[in-house]
C-alpha cells in the first residue's frame, strides 16, 4: 500500500527496558541495525498494526510490553534512489511512520527472532535512548531524532 505522495504507511517501535535503556536490533540480510518496523496492512490501525510487527519481528505480544506512547501524526523520510524499487509500481518514494514507545513489564522476556519464515533480525543489544539516532543507516537519522524527541517525554509515564 503506497500513499498517493509515494510513501509506504508503516509503523515503528522503541522498546524500552526498565533501565531505561532501548531495544537496538541488527537486520539478519545485512549488518544494518535498526528498531523494529514494519509495513501497515490496509485493513489495520497503526496500534493493531504495531502489536502484529512487534510479534512477527521480536516474537513478543501486547502483554509482554506498556504502551506508554505515540507520535502525533506520521513521520516521513526519503529513501535514497539506490533503495527504491523502480519496476515497481506505484513507485514507493519513501515510509510514513506512526513510533511507538513501549516498555518490557518483564526485563527477562526472551526475544524470538523466528516467528516468521524470514526473521528480521539476527541479534540485538540494550542501548542508551539517543544511540540510534547516530548510529542507524545515514538516510534515516532525522526521522530517528524527530522520533525520538517527540517520545523521550513519555519515558517516565510508565
Amino acid at each position: 500500500m503506497i500513499d498517493s505522495d509515494g510513501f509506504r504507511p508503516n509503523v515503528a517501535m522503541v522498546i524500552m527496558n526498565n533501565d531505561g535503556q532501548v531495544f537496538w536490533a541488527q537486520r539478519s540480510n545485512n549488518d544494518g541495525w535498526q528498531f523494529p518496523q514494519g509495513g501497515m496492512n490496509t485493513d489495520e490501525t497503526p496500534v493493531e498494526a504495531m502489536y502484529r510487527e512487534l510479534h512477527e519481528e521480536t516474537g513478543l505480544v501486547k502483554e509482554h510490553v506498556q504502551l506508554l506512547g505515540a507520535t502525533p501524526g506520521w513521520l516521513r523520510y526519503q529513501l535514497p534512489r539506490r533503495f527504491q524499487r523502480s519496476q515497481c509500481k506505484p513507485l514507493c518514494i519513501g515510509q510514513k511512520q506512526v513510533w511507538f514507545l513501549l516498555k518490557l513489564r518483564d526485563d527477562d522476556v526472551q526475544f524470538d527472532f523466528k516467528t516468521t519464515g524470514e526473521p528480521e533480525f539476527r541479534d540485538f543489544r540494550w542501548v542508551d535512548f539517543w544511540y540510534p539516532a547516530d548510529n542507524v543507516i545515514r538516510f534515516k537519522r532525522r526521522v530517528y531524532r524527530q522520533a525520538l524527541t517527540l517520545l523521550e517525554p513519555m519515558m517516565t509515564t510508565g
